[in-house]
C-alpha cells in the first residue's frame, strides 16, 4: 500500500485521549501563533480557500468559498457553530476525532473565527455522544486557561468566546438552519433560504455553520500551506484527507483517515479486511446512509467528490457501510427509509407524507405482496420528492432508494414474481 500522511489523527492512541500538554508538544496551536501573528484574516481566508478544502459534514461545499460569503468586515455580533450532530446511520467519525484529539476543533474554529471576525461560538454535539461532550469541555477548559480563549488571544486585540452545547438530538438538526433553530431553543424545522445564515443565522446575525471535521483540519491547511494540503489527495483536483467510517459486512469496523481518492476496493480489501465470513461483496453506502449504492463494479472508483457524482452517487461523510451477497437489497433500503420516515420533522408534505409512502411500497414488495405497479409508484416518488422537499433530508432518503430501482430492480422483480424475498427460505 502507498504510505500517506497522517493529519486528523496523527496523535491517536485506542482508548485514550490527548489533552493540551501532548497536543502542544506535538506541535499543537503552532498554527494559532501563526495565524494570529503573521496572518491577516484575509490572508487565512485565502490559503483555506485555495486548500481546495470541501465541507466534511456531507454537502461538500468549498469551505473557502463558504467563508468568502460571510461579511467578515462587518462589526457587531456574529456566530461560528461547529455542527457535531453526527446522527447519519453509518457516519460516526466526528466522534471518533473528538475522543481522539479534541483541541484539532478548539484550535481550528479559533482560526475559523479570527479569519472571518466571529466572536462568539458554539460546538452543537449530539445527546448520545457524551464521552466526546466531556472531552471537548476539558478541552475548552485548558484553551482558556492557557490564553488561546477569552479576551485578547495572545495579544493579537482578538476576542473569542467558545461553547458547547449538548443537543437533545434529531436527524434533521443536521441541516445548518434547524441546528441553528434547536440552539435557539426553538422546534428544529429548517429555515427558509433566503435569506442564507451567512446574512440572518443564529440569533438573527450573521452565521457560519462548519462540520467537525472540516474545522480540524485549519489548523493543519495554515501549517503546511494550501498546496502541500492539496497534494496529499491521489486524484487531481482532490485535496487532504477524509476519514473513512467503515461498518456493516467487513472483517474489520473502524474509522481510518486516508487520501482522498483512495479506491473503494483499497478501502475494502485493505482496511476492511475484506468482506467477513469468505462472502461476496455485493453493494456499499459510501458516504452514509443517504447515499446511493455503489456495486462491485465500482470497486476502482475513487473516493473523491467528483468521480462518485459521475457514477450516480456522492462522497456525503464517508461513513463506509458495506453488504454481503446475502443481503437483500430491498429490506436494507427500507430499512434506511423507515429511518428517514422518523426523523422528518413533518414540515413539508413531500417528506412528511412522501417517505412513509416509499416505506409502504417497499414493505409491500418486501412481504411478496408487491406489483409491477409499485415500481412505478417508487420511480414516481423518487421523481416528486427530488428537489421538492423544504430541504435536503427527504432527497437524501432518495439516494438509496433511486439507486435500488437502478441498480437491482431485477432483485426487485424477483420479489414480485415469487410473491416472496428471494433470499429467504
Amino acid at each position: 500500500m502507498k504510505k500517506h500522511t497522517l493529519l486528523l489523527f496523527k496523535n491517536r492512541r485506542p482508548g485514550e485521549t490527548v489533552f493540551i500538554e501532548e497536543y502542544r508538544k506535538q506541535g499543537g496551536y503552532t498554527a494559532l501563533f501563526k495565524a494570529l501573528r503573521e496572518m491577516t484574516p484575509a490572508e487565512i481566508r485565502d490559503t483555506v480557500k485555495a486548500s481546495g478544502l470541501r465541507g466534511r459534514g456531507g454537502a461538500g461545499f468549498p469551505t473557502g468559498t463558504k467563508w468568502s460569503f460571510f461579511p467578515s468586515d462587518q462589526g457587531g455580533q456574529k456566530y461560528l457553530v461547529c455542527n457535531g450532530d453526527e446522527m447519519e446511520p453509518g457516519t460516526y467519525k466526528d466522534r471518533v476525532l473528538i475522543e481522539a484529539d479534541p483541541h484539532q476543533l478548539v484550535e481550528g474554529m479559533i482560526i475559523a473565527a479570527y479569519a472571518m471576525q466571529i466572536p462568539t461560538g458554539y460546538i452543537f454535539i449530539r445527546y448520545a455522544y457524551k464521552n466526546a461532550f466531556d472531552c471537548l469541555q476539558r478541552a475548552l477548559a485548558e484553551a482558556s486557561e492557557a490564553g488561546f480563549l477569552g479576551k485578547n488571544i495572545l495579544g493579537s486585540g482578538f476576542s473569542f468566546e467558545l461553547h458547547l452545547h449538548g443537543s437533545a438530538g434529531r436527524y434533521i438538526l443536521g441541516e445548518e438552519t434547524a441546528l441553528l433553530n434547536g440552539l435557539e431553543g426553538k422546534r428544529a424545522n429548517p429555515r427558509s433560504k433566503p435569506p442564507f445564515p451567512a446574512v440572518r443565522g443564529l440569533f438573527d446575525k450573521p452565521t457560519t455553520v462548519n462540520n467537525v471535521e472540516t474545522l480540524a483540519n485549519v489548523p493543519h491547511i495554515i501549517n503546511g500551506g494550501a498546496d502541500w494540503f492539496a497534494s496529499l489527495a491521489y486524484t487531481e483536483g482532490g485535496a487532504g484527507t477524509k476519514l473513512f467510517g467503515l461498518s456493516g459486512h467487513l472483517e474489520s469496523t473502524e474509522c481510518h483517515e486516508l487520501p482522498i481518492g483512495i479506491t473503494l476496493g483499497d478501502v475494502v480489501r485493505e482496511y476492511g479486511k475484506g468482506v467477513w465470513q469468505g462472502r461476496r461483496f455485493k453493494a456499499c453506502l459510501p458516504g452514509g446512509a443517504s447515499t446511493p449504492y455503489l456495486t462491485a463494479e465500482h470497486m476502482t472508483v475513487p473516493l473523491d467528490f467528483a468521480p462518485l457524482e459521475q457514477v450516480g452517487s456522492r462522497l456525503g461523510t464517508g461513513g463506509v457501510t458495506v453488504f454481503d451477497d446475502h443481503t437483500c437489497m430491498v429490506e436494507a433500503t427500507l430499512n434506511l427509509n423507515r429511518f428517514f420516515a422518523r426523523e422528518s420533522c413533518g414540515w413539508c408534505t413531500p417528506c412528511r407524507d412522501g417517505l412513509p409512502y416509499v416505506s409502504w411500497l417497499l414493505e409491500k414488495i418486501e412481504k411478496g405482496q408487491g406489483t409491477m405497479e409499485d415500481i412505478d409508484n417508487l420511480r414516481h416518488q423518487v421523481h416528486n420528492i427530488n428537489g421538492r422537499s423544504f430541504c435536503a433530508l427527504a432527497m437524501g432518503a432518495m439516494g438509496p432508494v433511486e439507486s435500488l430501482l437502478r441498480l437491482f430492480e431485477e432483485e426487485i422483480v424477483d420479489h414480485i414474481r415469487k410473491g416472496r424475498c428471494p433470499l429467504k427460505s
